[in-house]
């Protein structure tokens, strides 16, 4: 729930007046509110690109788990239950962010911004959403993967959006916990149990988020500053970002060669592991190296390491879900 989409800054504010802290209440007239663009604006506030991503680490955990192929239908309900309950975590953090999405222009062009869809109706999508996916993980998952399920969406929702965002730099890092949670919920949907493994992977997507995070925050980071949303390189220069990036990024890569010591993984997770790690590493330091020469602007290119992250993790998470194949 923490990977973002890169949708380039631009859409304008200009319709966006009120302060900072007051809901955006625009709304469009049932004539500018087709049925087609109607259900567009629904399927946005689910977030799908970054559902993408949540799933691209949920159904590898499941290979995992299973040491082979599981059970297909478990893994198409428990894909449809996480699709309902990120969608709906991100409905409810759209619903709580209106305000600031109108004044940024990353988020400008969201359904409840432009007004194709309202307030009171993303709510009781996104209470739908909620209700629905816990129901469905219960029933046609199991009870374990249901409640980490509703405890992911709460904690983005409560913790992260209502708590953490707004007040402390370390939002992303904490809040991240949520995105971190696919993991527990793949191994826990073929094994109705943890194991270390699954607390593996959990900790590399905790260690990733920040260092995935930050360097797109870096590129839009007017837009933090202008609705106060203390978002790391908003209030910190590029050399404290950038130094911050580099840790996350040397403890990720470190956490993520433990699976093959502890005989959860062979020799392709760990060859694709230590490739994909050093070309991460080689991308971070570079980064750093351009933020202390106080390189800024489109020569700082830390859009690249933000564009690398999302292909790491997925090159990284197909060989979680090969690797049994190949023992």
């Amino acid at each position: 729930m923490t990977a973002v989409e890169s949708r380039p800054a631009g859409g304008g504010t200009a319709h966006a007046v009120q302060a900072v802290g007051e809901p955006s209440e625009v709304s469009a007239s049932p004539g500018d509110r087709p049925f087609g663009a109607r259900v567009k604006g629904f399927v946005a506030l689910t977030k799908p690109r970054v559902i993408e991503l949540l799933l691209m680490t949920t159904v590898p955990v499941m290979f995992l788990a299973a040491q082979g192929v599981p059970d297909l239908w478990l893994v198409l309900a428990t894909c449809i239950g996480g699709y309902l309950s990120a969608g709906g975590a991100a409905a409810f953090n759209m619903y709580l962010d209106r305000d600031i999405d109108a004044l940024m222009d990353r988020t400008s062009q969201r359904p409840l911004v432009t007004g194709m869809v309202s307030p009171r109706e993303c709510l009781v999508f996104a209470t739908a959403l909620a209700v629905g996916s816990t129901a469905w993980f219960w029933y046609f998952v199991n009870p374990l993967s249901a409640a980490l399920s509703l405890g992911a969406l709460l904690f983005y929702v409560v913790v992260y959006t209502m708590i953490l965002k707004r007040r402390t730099t370390q939002n992303i890092v904490w809040g991240g916990i949520a995105g971190c949670m696919p993991v527990f919920i793949g191994w826990s949907a073929v094994t109705n149990s943890f194991s270390w493994a699954a607390v593996i992977l959990f900790l590399v997507i905790f260690f990733w988020t920040p260092p995935h995070y930050w360097p797109l925050s870096m590129k839009v980071k007017e837009d933090y500053e202008r609705v106060g949303v203390p978002m790391l390189p908003a209030v910190a220069g590029n050399k404290v970002v950038a130094r911050q990036i580099v840790a996350y990024s040397w403890v990720m890569v470190g956490v993520s060669l433990l699976l093959q010591p502890l005989g959860y993984t062979g020799w392709l997770y760990t060859a694709v592991a230590l490739l994909c790690g050093a070309f991460w590493l080689k991308e971070a330091h570079g980064l750093q190296a351009r933020a202390k020469a106080g390189i800024t602007g489109a020569k700082l290119k830390e859009m690249r390491l933000f564009h690398w992250s999302i292909t790491y993790v997925s090159l990284l998470f197909v060989a979680v879900a090969v690797d049994p194949f190949l023992r």
